[in-house]
């Protein structure tokens, strides 16, 4: 062990409140460097260029200092550009961030097109696309069919900081270092730099586009800001309680993924660097300028937007996704760093949580309430007091001395139970873990060779480095039912504070100079931190399953690839219309980076919500992918039924709306698993070409079928929705009334509804009926939405499986099946012969919406046996409700309308 004093910081906590807890631009000495800097100049060495079965390599060097780098230009399949720059001759290996590429991409084999004085140009495949290099000054045109998308380093900001090694008299450093190379101030706080300067920075010129998003975590709107004169999008993981709407400012995760979109092309930059990140974006023209132009001014006016990537350490490693639409760009970036992990259906129920649940009983009080109000739910969460003192892995043996008895006593009725694991260990020489830990090397490092000492719920805490395969391998197995006492098989887990939030740190989080395993400083590393402890957890789970059922695992931070992994939520959230209104666009960025299972804590987590807020924010909950109800251990409780019976009547529909709708859920969770379609679309997903989706963001779209707009403001009687297509048909799902598609509508609304359409062509599956958990619902029988098109057709899949298990991958064990309306019938069929699940689900009735006549006779064909079926036609809607149908899913069978 380290003497006491080498395990302390150097620092202690900033006492002047949230504003200087949090770093500005101007306070980031890289950042600084790069904006100040008048631009390097780079120049190519053509007769450098080498080309191999992997790509091209070329040197660039910098004309003052002759720095060497080598520039790689490779291409994954599907026309994924990789462009990689790194030092020739190193003092030290630079980090590259390892785990989040699922495999090393197979790259095609480039060609020279063209060499001319002073450039080439390569291309591979077809030719469709290619790759322009110019010598001096170096830049890099990416063109589709001859036209040029995307430049890289078009007004020369690219910038790389080598390595150095530490000056041998430490004058600079006592002089004050203003510059930030060896040594930067933050308040109390000093970063000491064992190489010094290591930022690397590039910009892009994304031609024909005004339109980019995406690098969440931000509590910002979905289109993406131009950063002109104000703080650049800040890509850095922290803990930040009760945060700010309308900013930049890095939250729990990083996702290094921005989407540029016009009518006609999408295209998609993913920055793979995992140290602090800050990105500028420019539009020209800038919105007010296009706004107030003239049309013949404006066709004049190249239309771009420039994006500055500056990362403090590691390399330039990125790739540009060329699509061309959203769906391919999506599609290209899972199938780099994987396809969002299939959930348990269970996990797609309702969850309730609280910081904290006091005991047992009331445990039990809670979970028989919501019987008791038939308001149904899967999952009740523990927070950090359920612990031994904050020691997680274990159990509070006076408030909670029979753990396995209370999760069997919830396992009975079909429910499960979610025990928080944070990533700080509690320092006890007398716990058996915090030795264990502690003997096996598990620990972040100081420089000097100590452990980390940091505090954290616990008191003084140390950090375990999930950096390391050993150390995710031990914790992994920590998970184990043998070893993790009063667990059992339907306990699943939650990481938190896992960006790692450290009290009294810098920004409340880790020392930049810490040390993980391989010598690597925490800065090149801490945006994986949090995806390193989600890995070790679903591996845990995963074990104790035998690798045969599917975990479930939710993360407060992220990076690029945790959507394989499971769930995340955009953390502490203040109960406040405003933070209902921002959780939209929040989760849609995160949505389009590839992590589609996310939600908010219902009610917001700071602070007490009037009724009419609680109301609106379960409606709004049960209409976006992880639907949990939550809040701080200082707040009032807020279980359904403490409001008064009309806000528990409005709470228990909103929650019973989201289970009959499981089927579909379900159903877009398996497309975003194959596909990386996310359940929960912005507009512009659906609607590429429609520049009146481009900047919508206060409703969405769930899976193609269903447009929601939930309500976000107080006392509001109507709701203005944006209903996009020219040609399609809306259907409200409450009144079945009919709208044209490409207008704005004034919806009216009260405290029990909020907007909902079915789109035209689409047939949606809900479940009828009541339940208390998803387990019951699964046996209830099926209902049809058919939405019908301007043309009388309509379409929509179901898929099925046994809703917990890996069978449907391993053994083929599931069913898809298509609903398909055409005039005057809807059939179902099998529309994939490879599943083998044997699904018990029935059709029971048929809605359908938009039918103009009234049929004579309706009958049903299953298995050359015709059979009448009973019908109501509404004329004033045109609806059309067929009962007491019972034909069964796993069939084939048509209804016929004459």
């Amino acid at each position: 062990m380290a003497n006491e004093e080498s395990t302390k910081t150097e620092s202690v906590a900033l006492d002047d409140g949230w504003k200087e807890m949090f770093k500005k631009s101007d306070h980031i000495a890289f950042y600084r460097r790069h904006k100040q800097n008048p631009g390097v100049h780079y120049c190519v060495t053509l007769e450098s260029l080498a080309l191999t079965e992997k790509g091209a390599s070329l040197e660039l060097f910098e004309t003052k200092s002759q720095v060497h780098l080598l520039l790689q230009v490779r291409v994954c399949r599907e026309s994924t550009i990789r462009i990689t720059i790194d030092e020739i001759h190193p003092v030290k290996i630079r980090y590259r961030v390892p785990d989040v590429l699922i495999e090393d991409p197979v790259y095609e084999q480039l060609r020279v097109e063209r060499k001319g004085e002073g450039s080439v140009t390569l291309s591979w495949g077809l030719g469709q696309h290619q790759v322009w290099i110019q010598e001096t000054p170096f830049s890099l045109d990416v063109l589709c069919v001859k036209e040029v998308i995307a430049t890289l380093n078009p007004n020369g900001r690219t910038l790389f900081e080598t390595l150095q090694d530490p000056p041998r008299h430490d004058s600079t450093l006592n002089q004050g270092d203003p510059s930030g190379l060896w040594r930067e101030r933050f308040g109390q706080f000093v970063d000491v730099k064992a190489n010094g300067p290591s930022s690397v920075g590039m910009d892009f010129c994304l031609h024909g586009f005004n339109h980019v998003y995406g690098i969440p975590e931000h509590a910002d709107r979905l289109r993406l800001k131009d950063t002109s004169g104000g703080e650049p999008y800040r890509l850095y993981n922290l803990d930040v309680f009760g945060y700010r709407t309308n900013s930049r400012l890095g939250l729990y995760g990083s996702v290094p993924l921005l989407f540029a979109h016009k009518s006609d092309k999408t295209l998609g930059l993913f920055w793979l660097n995992a140290s602090e990140t800050l990105v500028d974006v420019h539009y020209h023209p800038k919105d007010s300028e296009e706004d107030v132009a003239a049309p013949v001014n404006r066709s004049r006016t190249p239309i771009q937007t420039d994006v500055h990537w500056i990362s403090e350490s590691g390399v330039i490693d990125c790739f540009i996704l060329t699509g061309p639409t959203p769906s391919q760009v999506l599609t290209q970036y899972a199938q780099l760093t994987g396809f969002q992990a299939f959930p348990p259906l269970w996990s797609l129920g309702y969850h309730q949580c609280r910081w904290n649940y006091e005991d047992e009983a009331d445990v039990k009080s809670v979970d028989a309430g919501f019987d008791h109000h038939s308001i149904p739910y899967d999952v009740i969460w523990l927070d950090i007091e359920h612990t031994d003192g904050k020691r997680y892995f274990t159990w509070d043996s006076k408030h909670f001395p029979n753990p396995v008895a209370l999760q069997q006593h919830l396992a009975r009725k079909k429910r499960k139970m979610v025990v928080i694991s944070d990533p700080h260990i509690k320092v006890d020489p007398d716990w058996s873990l915090y030795c264990e830990a502690r003997d096996g090397d598990h620990f972040v490092k100081v420089k000097d060779g100590g452990v980390y000492t940091g505090s954290c719920w616990p008191g003084d805490s140390n950090y375990l480095d999930f950096s390391c395969p050993q150390t995710r391998s031990w914790y992994a197995r920590c998970y184990s039912l043998n070893k993790y006492k009063g667990s059992t098989d339907s306990l699943f887990v939650w990481n938190d504070m896992n960006e790692p939030s450290v009290f009294y740190g810098p920004e409340q989080t880790m020392p930049k100079n810490a040390v993980h395993r391989g010598g690597w400083e925490h800065r090149d590393l801490h945006n994986l931190y949090g995806f390193y402890q989600h890995m070790a957890t679903v591996d845990g789970l995963m074990t104790r399953a035998g690798g045969t059922e599917r975990p479930f695992v939710l993360t407060r931070s992220f990076f690029a690839g945790s959507q394989r992994l499971g769930a995340v939520w955009t953390g502490d959230t203040e109960s406040t219309w405003d933070h209902l209104k921002f959780c939209i666009p929040m989760l849609l960025s995160i949505s389009l980076a590839g992590i589609a299972f996310c939600g908010a804590d219902v009610g917001g987590f700071v602070g007490n919500p009037e009724p009419e807020l609680l109301v609106r924010w379960y409606q709004a909950g049960a209409l976006q992918p992880f639907f949990r109800g939550h809040a701080n251990k200082s707040t009032k409780r807020r279980e359904p039924w403490l409001f008064g019976e009309a806000v528990t009547a409005s709470i228990r529909s909103a929650i019973q709306q989201r289970y009959c709708l499981l089927p579909y859920w379900y159903t877009l969770f398996h497309q975003a698993h194959t596909s990386a379609l996310p359940p929960m679309r912005p507009l512009w997903v659906e609607f590429p070409g429609e520049q009146s989706t481009f900047r919508v963001d206060h409703e969405y779209m769930i899976g193609s079928a269903l447009l929601a707009c939930p309500v976000t403001a107080p006392g509001v009687k109507e709701v203005m929705v944006f209903l996009p297509g020219i040609k399609e048909l809306w259907y409200d799902i409450d009144s079945a009334q009919a709208f044209s598609g490409d207008q704005n509508l004034a919806h009216p609304v009260t405290l029990d509804n909020v907007p909902v359409f079915q789109r035209g062509g689409t047939v949606v599956p809900r479940r009828e009926g009541n339940g208390s958990c998803s387990s019951d619902f699964q046996k209830l029988p099926l209902s049809l939405t058919v939405a019908l098109d301007s043309k009388g057709c309509a379409e929509g899949l179901l898929y099925e499986d046994d809703g917990h298990s890996f069978h449907y991958r391993d053994r083929k064990t599931f069913s898809l099946h298509r609903f398909l309306m055409k005039p005057g019938s809807l059939s179902c069929s099998r529309f994939s012969e490879e599943g083998t699940f044997a699904t018990g689900s029935s059709v029971q009735s048929v809605l359908f919406l938009g039918m103009r006549r009234k049929p004579s006779a309706v009958t049903a064909h299953v298995s050359g046996v015709q059979v009448p079926v009973m019908f109501q036609y509404g004329e004033d809607q045109h609806t059309l409700v067929l009962g007491g149908l019972g034909l069964g899913v796993g069939r084939d069978w048509e209804i016929r309308m004459q």
